[in-house]
């Protein structure tokens, strides 16, 4: 569902269990985590380098929203269902990111981290990060100051690190270029899955950034990190919205899409092609599945549609 027609009651339905699964117990302890919230947040690290730039890409993300969404259900009595962060509303208006509907402090996410003055990110190659249209924000960085998430602390990440730290932004403004109509036309508008995952994922594959990569920096912090990114709720609203824009993509052709996968199974050699019967693990969180079931979003293992 889109997040800006939630009613209040309904933002903060979605928002009470989130808060909920970040107070039960780990069912695993995996990767340093304590809460069933770090539990996801977990097995992206733990996967990160299996399921970006490949093209697994999509349909992983796919399935690790499932089963969050199940999660939220079945743990946490949630009856909704996952919203989506449509940016491109806020992009083509305009308007600043702190002044997005989705990082009200009451209603939605919480804002900014505190500044930090002069603050160029947490990135370890800033020329390869510049050279794909990174531009440091210089301010913000620090912990999330208001909203529902301020007072968390994530016992997983930054980055492959298990260390207690608050949850960190850096909105970045610079970038927001990235997100707009013209550029979700612009990945709209391929023929083919692989053409469309890359040009949805963005650099390094790209000389540029696009879509993914850049909700994902346009947040910053622990947004920013392509490791521990989910520890940011954020993190599932924009994911939801790309994984939308695949649904969409496939629905201007059913008869040759709902079966296109493609691309590399590694960043580097030896690779295979990714095809239908691909596998997509998921470490304790739930059985492996193929890319085969995660392909029609309508079918008994996923049941939903988009609004």
């Amino acid at each position: 569902m889109c997040r800006r027609v939630l009613s209040n009651v309904q933002k903060l339905d979605y928002i009470t269990a989130v808060q909920c699964l970040q107070r039960l117990p780990t069912i695993s302890h995996f990767g340093g985590a304590k809460t069933r919230f770090d539990d996801f947040q977990a097995v992206h690290v733990a996967f990160a380098e299996e399921v970006h730039l490949v093209g697994q890409f999509l349909p992983w993300h796919r399935r690790l929203l499932n089963l969050f969404e199940t999660a939220l259900r079945d743990e946490c009595g949630f009856e909704g269902a996952l919203p989506y962060w449509d940016w491109r509303q806020d992009v083509d208006s305009g308007i600043p990111l702190v002044k997005s509907p989705v990082f009200d402090s009451v209603y939605g996410f919480g804002g900014n981290g505190a500044d930090i003055p002069n603050y160029a990110g947490q990135f370890g190659n800033l020329s390869a990060m510049a050279g794909a249209g990174w531009v440091a924000p210089g301010a913000g960085g620090g912990c999330v100051m208001d909203g529902p998430f301020a007072s968390y602390n994530l016992s997983v990440g930054p980055g492959t690190n298990i260390t207690n730290h608050c949850l960190q932004r850096a909105f970045n403004d610079n970038i927001r270029s990235f997100l707009s109509s013209v550029q979700v036309a612009q990945v709209a508008r391929q023929t083919t899955f692989e053409a469309f995952r890359v040009e949805l994922e963005g650099a390094p594959v790209t000389t540029t950034m696009r879509l993914h990569d850049a909700g994902h920096n346009a947040v910053g912090g622990e947004m920013a990190d392509r490791y521990s990114s989910p520890g940011d709720p954020i993190f599932y609203l924009h994911h939801t919205f790309l994984d939308k824009l695949w649904w969409q993509w496939v629905g201007m052709n059913f008869s040759s899409r709902l079966e296109d996968v493609s691309g590399r199974s590694n960043v580097d050699a030896p690779d295979v092609n990714v095809t239908l019967d691909f596998e997509l693990g998921m470490e304790m969180l739930a059985p492996t599945v193929t890319i085969r079931e995660v392909m029609d979003i309508r079918n008994d293992l996923l049941c939903y549609v988009y609004e």
